[in-house]
Parts: C-alpha cells; structure tokens; sequence
C-alpha cells in the first residue's frame, strides 16, 4: 500500500494541441533534476504528440518496420518500439519514487498498471495484466465470434528512473489511428495486438479520459493540485 500521507500533493498539468517530442522531452528532464534536488514539486503531464515513433533502451531496429512514415526518435526510457501521436493521452510521470515508492521501481511500475486498468474500468473496460509484460491489456472480439476474445494492448509504460526520480511514463490509447502502429512492432511483441477506447466502441475526448485519470490518481497514490505545463 502507498502512504499517501507521506507526500506532498504534487502538480498536475495539461498542454493543449500537440506538443513537439524533442522540446517535451528536455522539459521533463529538467523538471525531473529539480524535483531531485528539491527544488520543484512532483509533476503528472499530460501531453499529446504528433505522430512519431521512440525507441526504448531494448529496441530491436529490425522492429522498425516503416522508418520512413514518421520520425523516430530515441529515448532513454526502457522499453522498445511504440507509437506516439494525435488522439493519444500521453502521461509524463515526474515522481520521487523514494519517497512515495520506498525506491521500489518494480512497485511504481505496478501501481501506474493499477492506476490505468482502474481507469478504464471506470469507462466500462475490463482490463488486466499480461504476466512477464509491462503495460495494460484488454479483450477484443475475435473475427466472427462477437462473443470470444483475444488480448490487444490499450496501454503502454516506459519509464526512466535518475537521482530517485522517474519520468517518461505511459501512454493510453484513446482515438489514435490504430494503423500507425503498423510501422514497428509494438513493443517487441509480434503477434500482439492493439487496441484504443475508439476501436472499443466508447466515444470520449481526452478530456474526458483525463477528468478519470485524475480523480483515480488522487483515490489511489496521493493528492495533486493544478499547475501551469512547462511548455
């Protein structure tokens, strides 16, 4: 359990419009090294990209499939190929993981897969964990049987951890164009699939997936006050 009693409300943030990848990442690197040296508050940041791929630190370039389509980018957080881009709720997650996770990055990792199938849950999908992989999953109908289903990916983590402070984070497919991720294999898993609330059939904004995603924050981990983006 977290003793959400042990931290200060730490600062949630939203950026409008799509947010360029390069000036999002110093961003949140700088912020991560002030909130180490105690001189910043925690921060969530949620952000939406244009479309682009990363490439997590266990990224295979055989996985790259399309590297013409988008830009590419790598990033130091783990993980190996995802997507990035309109439609999608990307959640930058600047944490003390000492204080609120004891250092326990195992622990912060599962907590963020609480946070996101609680969630959805809250949206109407029954989502769950796939054992030996990071991220959230959900079932989707098989081809003609409305009634069976296979796992599809609706939510992928990739984090970083310096100084005892965590950022990169996840990011929850909500209305991307789902043939994006036809580019690269998704996160190094060949025969998985993916899915978005879209594809789900549940109409929302991300607006609306983010009012959710903050009062389950607040339930589960701690409180959070609202704070200006840092772009």
């Amino acid at each position: 359990m977290i003793d959400k009693s042990a931290a200060k409300p730490l600062h949630w943030a939203t950026s409008p419009g799509l947010v360029d990848y390069v000036a999002a990442t110093a961003a949140m690197e700088a912020r991560a090294q002030l909130i180490a040296d105690g001189r910043a508050s925690e921060l969530i940041w949620l952000i939406e990209h244009p479309s682009l791929y990363t490439a997590g630190t266990s990224a295979k370039p055989d996985d790259l499939l399309d590297p013409g389509r988008f830009p590419v980018y790598e990033t130091g957080r783990g993980g190996q190929f995802t997507y990035h881009g309109p439609g999608q709720r990307v959640i930058y997650m600047m944490l003390d993981v000492r204080q609120r996770f004891g250092g326990d990055v195992r622990r912060l990792v599962a907590t963020i897969e609480d946070w996101l199938i609680a969630t959805l849950s809250g949206l109407g999908v029954e989502a769950f964990r796939i054992r030996g992989q990071t991220g959230v999953w959900t079932s989707v109908p098989v081809r003609g049987r409305a009634e069976a289903g296979d796992a599809a990916k609706i939510a992928a983590i990739g984090l970083r951890v310096r100084r005892g402070v965590s950022f990169h984070g996840a990011a929850l497919n909500v209305s991307p164009d789902l043939g994006h991720f036809a580019g690269i294999v998704p996160c190094g898993l060949p025969q998985s699939g993916t899915t978005s609330l879209a594809a789900l059939g549940i109409d929302l904004t991300l607006k609306d997936v983010d009012k959710l995603l903050r009062e389950e924050f607040e339930r589960m981990i701690g409180p959070s006050e609202p704070a200006p983006p840092p772009l």
